[in-house]
């Protein structure tokens, strides 16, 4: 798409928006709102109130229910242990991951698919 035909579309997009903005501002029911939610705030100022007291006062409850509603935290399993033997010098390795410095050092040495033939458990 050219520069022209993408700016001529965002153009048209800025355009329907903000008709429908000048639509929103006559409607009365975002009006009631508004004032409402003025209202609201400046009353919590009064009286030094944030939004969570007044929920924990009218409802004391929602609190517990957001934490009992959270999804538990996932519990990884653990890596199982892999034990490579090198048949050249008999050394052996444990390890749970592949980030073991001498496992590294094999695998350079002499391929990864050797050394994962190494493998004794």
């Amino acid at each position: 798409m050219s520069r022209l035909a993408e700016f001529r579309k965002l153009e048209q997009q800025l355009a329907e928006q903000l008709a429908e903005l000048e639509s929103m501002k006559g409607d009365s029911g975002l009006k009631a709102e508004m004032a409402f939610e003025s209202k609201l705030r400046a009353l919590l100022g009064e009286y030094s109130y944030s939004l969570k007291d007044v929920i924990s006062l009218l409802d004391p409850q929602a609190g517990r229910r957001a934490i009992a509603t959270a999804a538990p935290k996932a519990v990884r399993k653990a890596r199982e242990v892999k034990i490579y033997k090198n048949p050249n010098s008999g050394e052996l390795i444990e390890t749970k991951g592949g980030n073991h410095r001498q496992l590294k050092e094999w695998k350079t040495e002499f391929g990864a698919d050797v050394v994962e033939s190494w493998r004794t458990q």
